[in-house]
C-alpha cells in the first residue's frame, strides 16, 4: 500500500521543539510531521579540524531532540550529504505533501533554499518558510523614507517602538505534539561517521539567570567576571528562542535587550546589503585602504604573541575554548586592523573558523565596525589603546594572568608595535586611502 502523505519540517538553525515558528505552522494542519536535519557536506567538508565543537554541539542537540521525539513516539530523520541530493532521496523515500522551515538570511542559505524550492516545485510539493531567529527581519524596520537603517541607534529606537507582545509572543508548538509522524527511532549517524570527533568538553547552559541580567549593564565589560550570558552558541543554532529572551530582557536588562537588537540589526544589514556577505566593505571607499597584510605578524596575532596582554589573552581564550569576551573581541579586532594594518577579512575568517557562536551577520558586522568600513557613524579614527583597555576593564589582571601566565617573565614578548606609532600610521594610511589626506 502507498504510504500516507506527510509533512517534513526541515531543521537548520532552530534546533528546538518549543516556540519554533516553522515547526508550529507545520504541526497545526494535522498532517503527520517528520522533522529532518541535514549535515551539509558543503559546510562541513571545508572545516579542517575533526574536533570542531560546533559540529559536536549540533550532534549533541540532535541526540537530545531524538530522545524527546522518541518519548512521543516520533523520530528525527538525520542525513549527511549535499542538501539537493538528500532531498531527492527523501522524496523517493516518502510521500511528501509539504515542507516547512524557517528563514535563513545568509547568501549560501538563500542559494540552497532556492535550489530546494525549485526541486520541490517540480514534484508538486509546497515549500513554506517562516521568520524565527529574529524579532524583525528584512524590511520590517524601516526609516521614515522607507529605507533600511544603516546606523544602529535610530534602528534600535524604531525597533523598540514597533515591538508589541505579538512579536515577542511564543508559538505554542506543544499543543500539537501529537501530530508528529509516528515511527520507530530512525538512524542518527555518529560524529565519527560524518568525519568528526567529540571533545567531551561541556557547553554553556542554555538559560540565563535573572541575577546576571540585573547586573549585566555594570559588569558585562569586565572579562574576568562571569557576567555575560554565554548564550551565543544557543542563539546561533536556535536551541533557545529569541522571543523568550526578549521578554526576559524587557523585565530585567535594557542593556541585554540592546545586545539582542544588535543581532536583528546585523541580520537586516546582511539581507538588505548582501554584498557584505560576499566579502565587500559596507562602505566601498574603505576597499581603497592599502593593507600591510604581513603573514608573520598575522600569525603572532593568531597565537596571542603580540606583546599586548589583553590582546594575547583574548586570542588564547578563543583558540582554547571557541569563545572570547565581547569587549576583548573589539580590542583584538581593532589591534589587528588598526595597529597592524591587516585586512579585516583576515580576522573575520580567523574568527569564523574558531568561534563556537560564529554567525556570518554578526561576525562580519563586528569586524567591519572595528575596521571602520561598516555601519558606524564615526568610524575610521577610533583606535583602541590595548593597554588602557586592560587597565580599565581588567585592573587586577585576573583575566590576563589566567590566559597569559608568563606575563612579566622573559618568556613574554615585547610589544610588536608601539601604540603611538601604530596609531599615527593607521590614521595616515586611512586618510590616504579615503582621500582625506
Amino acid at each position: 500500500m502507498p504510504l500516507p502523505p506527510i509533512t517534513i519540517f526541515w531543521y537548520r538553525r532552530d534546533l528546538r521543539l518549543h516556540d519554533n515558528a516553522g515547526l508550529y505552522h507545520a504541526l497545526r494542519p494535522g498532517h503527520p510531521v517528520l522533522p529532518l536535519f541535514i549535515f551539509d557536506k558543503k559546510i562541513l567538508d571545508p572545516l579542517d579540524h575533526p574536533y570542531d565543537r560546533r559540529v559536536e554541539f549540533i550532534h549533541n542537540t540532535l541526540t537530545s531532540l531524538q530522545a524527546e521525539l522518541a518519548a512521543m513516539g516520533g523520530s528525527l530523520l538525520v542525513k549527511y550529504g549535499s542538501p539537493l541530493e538528500v532531498w531527492k532521496e527523501v522524496l523517493d523515500q516518502y510521500e511528501v505533501a509539504e515542507v516547512y522551515t524557517n528563514h535563513d538570511y545568509e547568501p549560501y542559505a538563500q542559494e540552497r533554499d532556492r535550489a530546494v524550492a525549485d526541486l520541490l516545485r517540480e514534484k508538486g510539493t509546497a515549500f513554506k518558510t517562516f521568520k524565527d531567529q529574529v524579532i524583525f527581519e528584512k524590511k520590517e524596520v524601516l526609516s521614515g523614507q522607507r529605507t533600511p537603517y544603516t546606523v544602529f541607534t535610530p534602528y534600535s529606537r524604531k525597533w523598540k517602538e514597533q515591538l508589541t507582545p505579538f512579536y515577542a509572543g511564543s508559538y505554542p508548538t506543544d499543543k500539537y505534539f501529537n501530530n508528529f509522524y509516528k515511527t520507530a527511532p530512525l538512524f542518527l549517524p555518529t560524529l565519527e561517521q560524518i568525519g568528526f570527533k567529540a571533545t567531551g568538553e561541556p557547553f554553556p547552559v542554555r538559560s540565563v539567570r535573572e541575577e546576571l541580567l540585573q547586573k549585566y549593564h555594570d559588569l558585562r565589560d569586565y572579562p574576568a567576571a562571569p557576567a555575560t550570558s554565554r548564550l551565543g552558541v544557543h542563539l546561533r543554532f536556535g536551541t533557545v528562542s529569541i522571543r523568550e529572551l526578549v521578554r526576559k530582557a524587557q523585565q530585567h536588562s535594557a542593556t541585554f535587550l540592546s545586545e539582542l537588537i544588535w543581532r536583528d540589526f546585523y541580520q537586516q544589514i546582511l539581507w538588505n546589503f548582501p554584498q557584505v556577505g560576499r566579502g565587500e566593505a559596507f562602505r566601498p571607499e574603505y576597499d581603497r585602504i592599502r593593507w600591510r597584510n604581513d603573514e608573520e605578524e598575522f600569525q603572532k596575532w593568531c597565537e596571542g604573541r603580540t606583546g599586548y596582554p589583553l590582546v594575547d589573552a583574548g586570542m588564547r581564550q578563543l583558540n582554547a575554548t571557541g569563545f572570547m569576551h565581547n569587549r576583548v573581541r573589539m580590542v583584538t579586532a581593532s589591534f589587528l586592523v588598526k595597529h597592524l594594518l591587516m585586512d579585516w577579512r583576515w580576522g573575520e575568517a580567523y574568527f569564523a573558523g574558531k568561534l563556537l557562536d560564529y554567525d556570518l551577520a554578526s561576525n562580519n558586522g563586528g569586524w567591519q565596525w572595528a575596521a571602520g568600513s561598516g555601519t558606524d557613524a564615526a568610524p575610521y579614527f577610533r583606535i583602541f589603546n590595548p593597554t588602557a583597555q586592560a587597565t580599565r576593564f581588567d585592573p587586577q589582571k585576573l583575566y590576563i594572568r589566567h590566559w597569559v601566565p608568563e606575563l612579566n617573565t622573559l618568556d613574554y614578548p615585547a610589544p610588536m608595535v608601539d601604540h603611538a606609532f601604530a596609531r599615527e600610521r593607521c590614521l595616515r594610511v586611512y586618510k590616504e586611502g579615503l582621500g582625506k589626506a
